[in-house]
């Protein structure tokens, strides 16, 4: 009862459904009203006139798909009818736009009739890029879909059929994979004989299932050739040429199992009559045909998968159609074909072997995803999914010729379909890219932590950077073999063994001797109590180009060593941290956040000067605010004195800064604040936000990321002679890999 009436709430509250239409353009001023409508309207109307093509330009049409049903299917409930098939429908476009950004508008035909579903679908072409055929009833949706995909330019899907049959597939190669299996050599039942069952069987023959190994079943049994009960000509295709005829007979010895049918159509009994290793797709929807509890009750050596999230291997339509709807729509395709449905079957099976990220086990509960029995199908939440599955649509619409705008970079859509996931997808590739651009060494002192190991693997990959792992090279290898990861190759240095244990101690000794370290206190830490002390030494020697550690280690363990090591500038009086924090409509960057306490003016100077420049590192015009409790002089205070020295101070060593303070927090951030303050020298709002102290700092970062919804990247030190930066303790390997880029485009900067 308690999920009815949270279902029903949920529907109901607020803003009545699930979507709403939002402007794209401002329309606050007349001049605005005037472009938006009449008469500026009317320019772009003329344009399409004279090439249609142009809607894609003008109009909204290039990211719009039409959710078209009549409820004849909904879900597994049945003929509901057009209405009350609509709360589904509006469910289908909150996806559409949460896992690939595109617009959607829900049309529920009141309409049995397969001609007149046809006939609106047609006279609709010239609103939508693409339509999404949903929960209509078989065997009419095979009729409109064909019909459809013949008279009509745009791409015509019918997710049912489709989309079941392209998440199943990528399943299937996996688990056969795992047990050892070729699938031209299986034999494969399929129970079901409507949309998702047709169209799971064409495509599974389509990647190499021989027919006459393929048996289908509905409610009369086996269908067979001669069969003339219930049959229609969808049926009629599959008819197999065999002495079966019912479910059980068919199960004895097959090795797949494919259920689009109802609850408890399988037994146990099927289960232990199939052959070793048997795969089962229990996919009926809310209740599967068979649960895995039972299934593995009956056989311990049982893959299963069903459509339900609460069990493992979850079949989940969401996987396919808005990364296929993406790709299609960014090439203009004027239809989805089987090689387009082929490719994504392919990339979804290939994402599921690939290490998975943190962000990914968070979503799901701090669940651990490793590929096995357990993990044959990528989780819908895997943002990889977008860029994995949509490029792959796209090409294959570029290779069989249906693309009618080729896209001429991949790599480059690839970044483009990453920016869309937020700022901070496009802030990190930018930073990724210009550290490929010139790998540097990164040594890493914690590298038998699992997480370092994994982010190693990422940056190898990806050539961002080359890793040196400090640590027993034994329990390093293990556990490289233990993550499954190939990090052949990759530098491991053992401070118990190493050639460079002994002149790094010396090096030590010279460096602390009068700081009361003895000869064999320098010896110790660098064989066995320090490897942060050892990595330091590492960049400082010149055998690595930067250090990023702290994922097992508090924030002054990491800074200590580094300092007593590397130092900092010699034309500074200290070091200094900052974050850079990516709000979905910018990038502001915040210091110190992490290192000086109770800074003097001077150190504020240099905080604010080594702020603006790491900025330009990520190619954003520096504006700096100093920020403190009062607006240019409206306190006088010691507090605000301060920071109006610190101005005074950079102006004089930056002339050529735009800066500006002290001013309070929203006239940085807030342009009708700002322009209260004509005579100031910024005339933009800031992006670079200088707190009086670590007090203010630390404390404004992390309430904004927390409730602000940003995302912080860092900390980045500033002012090492050479490139140290500090991991946090909860750091997944996408923020480890995110350092790790940002060491390296340090690295690249720092000549000395």
């Amino acid at each position: 009862m308690a999920k009815i009436k949270d279902a029903l709430e949920y529907h109901s509250m607020g803003r009545k459904g699930k979507i709403e239409v939002v402007s794209t353009k401002p329309c606050l001023t007349a001049t605005d009203l005037s472009l938006a409508y009449s008469p500026g309207v009317a320019e772009p109307c003329l344009a399409i006139e004279k090439n249609p093509d142009d809607a894609y330009t003008y109009t909204a049409k290039g990211n719009l798909v039409a959710v078209v049903s009549n409820g004849t299917a909904v879900l597994g409930l049945g003929n509901l009818g057009a209405q009350a098939s609509k709360p589904v429908m509006e469910g289908k476009g909150v996806l559409f736009k949460r896992f690939a950004d595109i617009d959607v508008f829900d049309i529920e035909l009141n309409t049995e009739n397969p001609d007149e579903i046809i006939k609106a679908c047609q006279l609709l072409e010239p609103t939508f890029g693409g339509i999404n055929l949903e929960d209509i009833k078989a065997p009419e949706c095979f009729y409109i879909e064909e019909e459809l995909k013949k008279t009509m330019k745009i791409p015509v899907f019918h997710d049912d059929q489709h989309g079941t049959a392209i998440i199943s597939s990528a399943a299937l190669i996996n688990a056969l994979e795992l047990v050892g299996k070729k699938i031209g050599e299986i034999r494969i039942v399929v129970n079901g004989a409507g949309a998702s069952a047709n169209s799971c069987a064409k495509l599974a023959i389509a990647l190499g299932v021989k027919p006459n190994n393929l048996i289908m079943c509905d409610t009369k049994g086996v269908i067979y050739r001669g069969r003339t009960e219930g049959m229609n000509p969808y049926k009629a295709l599959f008819a197999a040429d065999t002495p079966l005829r019912t479910l059980e007979e068919a199960a004895k010895g097959a090795d797949v199992l494919f259920g689009l049918s109802a609850k408890g159509a399988f037994t146990a009994d099927m289960v232990r009559s199939m052959a070793p290793n048997p795969i089962i797709f229990a996919m009926a929807n809310p209740d599967p045909e068979i649960t895995p509890d039972e299934a593995r009750a009956a056989r311990g050596d049982v893959i299963i998968a069903t459509g339900r999230s609460d069990y493992p291997n979850q079949v989940n339509n969401v996987l396919g159609f808005p990364f296929i709807f993406r790709g299609a729509l960014d090439v203009r395709a004027s239809c989805i074909n089987e090689q387009m449905k082929l490719a994504a079957v392919h990339a979804l099976a290939r994402l599921a072997r690939e290490d998975v990220p943190d962000s990914v086990s968070k979503a799901y509960g701090n669940v651990k995803f490793t590929f096995g029995r357990d993990y044959i199908i990528p989780k819908p939440f895997d943002p990889r999914v977008l860029l994995h599955v949509a490029p792959a649509i796209a090409q294959a619409a570029m290779d069989s010729g249906v693309a009618r705008q080729p896209l001429d970079d991949m790599a480059r859509y690839v970044e483009h379909l990453e920016s869309t996931q937020g700022k901070s997808k496009e802030i990190t590739r930018m930073i990724i890219n210009k550290a490929k651009g010139e790998p540097k060494r990164i040594v890493f002192p914690e590298g038998d932590n699992d997480k370092i190991l994994r982010a190693a693997q990422v940056l190898v990959e990806e050539e961002i950077a080359i890793p040196i792992l400090i640590g027993n090279a034994e329990k390093i290898r293990g556990k490289i073999d233990e993550l499954g990861l190939e990090l052949n190759g990759v530098q491991i240095v053992d401070t118990e063994t190493s050639d460079y244990t002994e002149p790094y101690a010396q090096e030590l000794y010279r460096l602390r001797q009068r700081k009361g370290i003895a000869e064999s206190e320098a010896r110790r830490i660098m064989r066995r109590k320090s490897r942060n002390h050892f990595g330091a030494m590492m960049v400082r020697m010149g055998d690595a180009d930067a250090m990023l550690s702290g994922i097992d280690a508090h924030y002054p363990e990491t800074i200590r060593p580094a300092l007593e090591v590397v130092g900092k500038q010699e034309n500074l009086t200290s070091v200094h941290g900052m974050y850079m924090l990516v709000f979905k409509k910018g990038i502001y960057f915040m210091a110190d956040t992490t290192v000086e306490i109770e800074p003097s003016p001077e150190e504020l100077a240099e905080t604010a000067i080594l702020a603006a420049n790491n900025a330009k590192v990520f190619d954003i015009e520096p504006r700096v605010a100093m920020l403190s409790f009062s607006n240019f002089g409206s306190v006088q205070h010691p507090l605000s004195a301060k920071v109006r020295r610190a101005v005074q101070i950079v102006k004089e060593r930056a002339p050529e800064l735009i800066i500006d303070g002290e001013m309070q927090a929203d006239t940085a951030v807030v342009q009708e604040l700002l322009d209260q303050y004509p005579f100031s020298k910024l005339r933009t709002t800031a992006n670079i936000l200088i707190f009086p102290d670590l007090n203010a700092g630390n404390i404004a970062y992390k309430l904004l990321a927390r409730l602000g919804g940003a995302e912080a990247i860092g900390p980045i030190l500033m002012g090492m002679k050479r490139p140290v930066h500090v991991l946090q303790r909860g750091d997944d390997v996408n923020d480890i890999v995110k350092m790790a880029a940002i060491a390296v485009v340090d690295a690249q900067q720092n000549r000395v």
